[in-house]
């Protein structure tokens, strides 16, 4: 840590005064960028997703969507539809290749002869 003379205290606290207004515009400038997460209705949901509504409710009822319920009202988070659409990705060749050699890798190490 540095220490300061008398003299150079000035500007030691007018350095801190920069650096404390820089913080405070990029704190400033996050905060405006996160939104709060949208709430769909079933339809909304429907075409962010790109499929029928009654698609949505048959994948609602074999529960392979997140949803929230209020009364006999559903509601979908903006977020969770995209972490959903997130989660379906498929492995590519090479990924599935290496995640296969893991296992063979582990298998071996837990062998017992």
């Amino acid at each position: 840590m540095e220490t300061y003379t008398f003299e150079q205290l000035p500007q030691a606290v007018s350095l801190l005064h920069e650096k404390l207004n820089q913080i405070e515009r990029l704190l400033l400038e996050r905060q405006e960028q996160q939104k709060p997460d949208e709430i769909f209705n079933t339809a909304q949901a429907a075409a962010f997703i790109n499929v029928s509504v009654a698609t949505m409710y048959s994948k609602v009822c074999n529960q392979e969507l997140p949803v929230n319920k209020r009364g006999k009202r559903l509601y979908f988070y903006r977020s969770e539809l995209e972490e959903w659409i997130k989660g379906g990705r498929k492995r590519t060749a090479d990924e599935l290749r290496l995640e296969a050699q893991e296992h063979i890798i582990k298998s071996k190490k837990y062998r017992r002869y």
